[in-house]
């Protein structure tokens, strides 16, 4: 292969975007013309297909990045099926001798990546890859005894311990043309249209659509409104699902449209003395993250079996399509509840503390099989993520690592009462409740029948005892 002929490609995975991308980085300081190349890969062994909220992220941000390459002089080369098809074959077109791309930690993918690897090495093109979507990678951070860590406290105890964070590398200032298959021909590119990855019949987006700003641009506005307003009161406004009290980063970390280390390094530039309290407990949710896909990492199912392996024998109950409907559809009769399960469905997000809420009643009050609800939230949350979905109703259902003790049951009366006193997020996504004061919003059926709103579909003492003495057996 002639030296006049080379080139680069950049496989893009879940990290779109240009600011602190090792891999496109390294590509541009090559000067080698570049294939920047984006595959959706739904046919590789094990790779889980995405679901809808998260497919209609994917479109936007594919659709963003693309504009942001072009306006570099690149471009964003779509291509679909199995990855590693894909770049044998990609490599063929371009005469490519150099392959670069950013580590990904679930077993599906590292296999693919793995096998990637090895074609390269077998073939004569250069591969390398970089560490760009996680602060710390799993090897890294072990006990004493060598093993990964199964509590989250002395994991990111260890964490920081470390001070182990690599510097932020800017977008390239310059990118290189890109490359051209034989004759001069650029190679060509698929219609993002074409991957029918936006809802069609019906639309349910509208509300996606007014809520995001898929994209490196909106990720970055996100997080500077994030340390303008609520950061330094993170703390309590976390907890209160009324308010804009949260950074909502979730999904642009999700598809990597801003890195943990921007974040991580933003914060010591908004904060170069000292992290206020509030800031800190905001980046110990940047751990959990962390945490999540170290569990992932050693655990790669943990989407589909319990991590604690005695809930093998757990008595999930076997729900009614009509029970199952209304959790689904915010139609349980408890208002905090109801009310999170509807601004899942109509934003593609829910605030963190009501979905321990809605996770802990379909969970403990109904008895049924955290998958069922995993499942559901891999279809409608943006911020779908293989680690941190699995683990956090694993959490809930007492089965993963650094459980919620099987004794916690969120009781949504009071935890509405507590967070949102007023009812403003209860009126908000339940109109039939607007007519009720601050009380009685919190408890409807006390009110009488009110139109169009159901009663409770069980009782929270009866469903509460039901949930510990079936718990309780795992201990005998």
């Amino acid at each position: 292969m002639a030296s006049s002929d080379a080139s680069s490609i950049v496989w893009l995975r879940d990290d779109l975007r240009l600011d602190d991308n090792p891999a496109l980085t390294h590509a541009a300081a090559l000067g080698l013309p570049v294939t920047v190349v984006f595959i959706l890969d739904e046919e590789s062994a094990g790779i889980r297909p995405l679901g809808g909220a998260s497919r209609w992220w994917l479109h936007h941000s594919l659709a963003a990045l693309a504009t942001a390459l072009e306006d570099e002089g690149s471009r964003l080369l779509l291509r679909r099926g199995p990855a590693a098809v894909v770049i044998e074959d990609l490599a063929a077109e371009t005469s490519a001798t150099h392959l670069f791309w950013n580590r990904r930690y679930g077993l599906p993918e590292r296999t693919v990546d793995d096998a990637v690897s090895v074609w390269a090495d077998q073939n004569g093109v250069h591969g390398s890859s970089f560490q760009a979507n996680l602060l710390f990678e799993p090897w890294t951070i072990r006990t004493g005894a060598g093993g990964p860590y199964k509590v989250f406290t002395p994991f990111w105890r260890a964490c920081l311990a470390t001070e182990d964070i690599r510097d932020l590398q800017e977008a390239p200032q310059q990118l290189p043309s890109p490359a051209t298959g034989k004759g001069g021909v650029v190679p060509p590119n698929e219609d993002l249209e074409s991957w029918n990855l936006l809802p069609h019949s019906p639309d349910w987006s509208v509300g996606l659509a007014a809520t995001w700003e898929p994209g490196e641009d909106g990720a970055r506005r996100r997080l500077e409104d994030f340390l303008d307003g609520p950061a330094e009161e993170y703390g309590t406004g976390r907890n209160v699902p009324g308010v804009e009290g949260t950074s909502r980063l979730s999904p642009h970390l999700r598809f990597g449209e801003i890195s943990p280390f921007r974040v991580w390094r933003e914060i010591r530039l908004r904060f170069p003395r000292q992290v206020p309290a509030d800031v800190g407990i905001f980046r110990s949710e940047l751990g959990w993250r962390e945490f999540c896909w170290h569990l992932l990492h050693t655990n790669p199912e943990l989407a589909t079996r319990n991590y604690r392996p005695e809930f093998d024998r757990f008595e999930w109950q076997s729900l009614s399509s009509g029970e199952l409907k209304a959790w689904q559809q915010g139609r349980t009769g408890y208002p905090l509840v109801d009310a999170g399960m509807r601004q899942l469905w109509q934003t593609g997000w829910m605030h963190n503390r009501v979905r321990m809420a809605a996770a802990s009643f379909l969970v403990k009050n109904l008895l049924a099989d955290w998958r069922i609800g995993e499942q559901w939230f891999w279809d409608t949350l943006v911020d779908a993520d293989a680690a941190s979905n699995p683990a956090n109703w694993q959490w809930v259902a007492g089965s993963g690592a650094d459980a919620s003790p099987y004794f916690r049951i969120f009781n949504p009366v009071t935890q509405s009462k507590k967070f949102d006193s007023a009812g403003r997020y209860l009126r908000q996504y339940i109109p039939e409740l607007a007519a009720l004061d601050g009380k009685a919003v919190h408890e409807p059926w006390k009110a009488g029948e009110v139109q169009g709103y159901p009663g409770p579909l069980v009782g929270l003492p009866e469903s509460r005892e039901r949930a510990l003495q079936t718990y309780s057996k795992l201990k005998d």
